[in-house]
């Protein structure tokens, strides 16, 4: 049995914000199985945000008893016209989000699918919409459609504005305590738990992981940013040339780590230290070792992750080489995603199914 302090240093070990960690800890001591969901609209073939860091947080949560809920939102892609719309398409790269995360060695045994379909087909759900929506102002709802990837102001159909209340929903349909998305979900886990307290209905802890850079990078730190700013950096797959899949080569991995961003000496928006600090290092305590050719002194060894920061900001890791630890560290955990496909049956079906659909924002 893992104790409560160990499962908030759990958490804590990936989130960028808990909302609120007392809150939080008060779960733990209260529910040894707490029910957790990340939600996903189906869109396309995915890239490592999903494939790898949702994976690895998703493990660590299993790993301290968390029940979660996979939450396979697709009306929400139909409202945001993802895969043109179409339903049976966007139900095909459904099932293909699911083999993605038997590729990356979740036990989905151990995972609730949850499609927004079922969970909409009870008239309760429709009851606490309304609920919802009755609480929430015009103005609020328009705000908070930032969380479907869009601009506020930018929703061009009254569907649009059905999106954050139905996500709202979700949660109390699902009875969470705990809403474990990206801070660009942000908006409505807070919505969330507003409504839980005027209605006095059970009220969700809000934890939320950063976003993932694009191989572009950014100007500055994430975390100094606004969600909208975030956004415009973070690693997407409507945005090919600057995200990398979980199905590519390891010559395309190479190839496209060694055309991103990544200035000497410099951390902050280099999505390098990025991909190392959400994905690659497990243990920040433990040492890490980067191959050098002999002709520039050889491998060097970092005694931990915030020395390996030091020697890169003091100039003696060159960028070139910090690429091709990275490069090779995500082949790593790529691969066994992409054998997935290239082995089973099922999963390779769905893949080429996806591939060939048209891919819509």
């Amino acid at each position: 049995m893992v104790d409560v302090e160990s499962k908030i240093a759990a958490i804590k070990s990936f989130a960028a914000e808990i909302v609120t960690e007392d809150e939080l800890r008060r779960v733990f001591e209260t529910n040894d199985h707490p029910v957790a969901y990340d939600g996903f609209e189906p869109s396309g073939l995915a890239p490592i945000h999903f494939g790898l860091l949702r994976a690895k947080n998703l493990k660590v949560m299993l790993d301290i008893g968390i029940k979660f809920n996979l939450y396979l939102a697709d009306y929400f892609a139909l409202i945001n016209n993802k895969m043109g719309g179409d339903l049976d398409k966007i139900r095909d790269v459904g099932r293909y989000f699911v083999e993605v995360w038997r590729g990356a060695g979740i036990d989905t045994s151990k995972v609730k699918v949850v499609w927004s379909k079922d969970l909409m087909s009870d008239l309760k759900y429709w009851d606490m919409f309304i609920r919802v929506g009755k609480v929430l102002t015009l103005d609020r709802v328009k705000r908070a459609v930032t969380i479907m990837g869009r601009k506020e102001g930018e929703a061009q159909d009254t569907a649009s504005l059905f999106y954050p209340c139905m996500q709202v929903t979700d949660i109390f349909q699902m009875d969470i305590d705990i809403c474990q998305l990206g801070m660009d979900q942000r908006k409505a886990n807070i919505l969330a738990r507003e409504v839980a307290q005027k209605y006095k209905w059970k009220t969700p802890v809000a934890v939320h992981h950063g976003y993932l850079l694009g191989l572009r990078g950014a100007p500055k730190d994430l975390k100094t940013m606004s969600d909208a700013e975030g956004m415009a950096y973070k690693m997407s797959k409507s945005d090919p040339s600057s995200s990398i899949l979980v199905h590519d080569t390891k010559e395309e991995i190479m190839k496209k780590v060694n055309s991103a961003y990544c200035p000497e000496k410099i951390i902050e928006g280099n999505p390098m230290f990025d991909y190392l600090d959400k994905i690659i290092v497990d243990d920040r305590a433990s040492p890490i070792t980067i191959d050098r050719p002999q002709k520039f002194g050889g491998p060097i060894e970092a005694s931990d992750f915030a020395g390996l920061k030091g020697l890169y900001i003091a100039g003696k890791i060159h960028p070139t080489d910090l690429k091709g630890f990275v490069a090779e560290e995500l082949e790593k955990r790529i691969r066994p995603v992409r054998e997935h496909f290239e082995r089973d049956k099922k999963a390779k079906e769905l893949y080429d199914k996806v591939r060939s659909y048209q891919i819509t924002r």
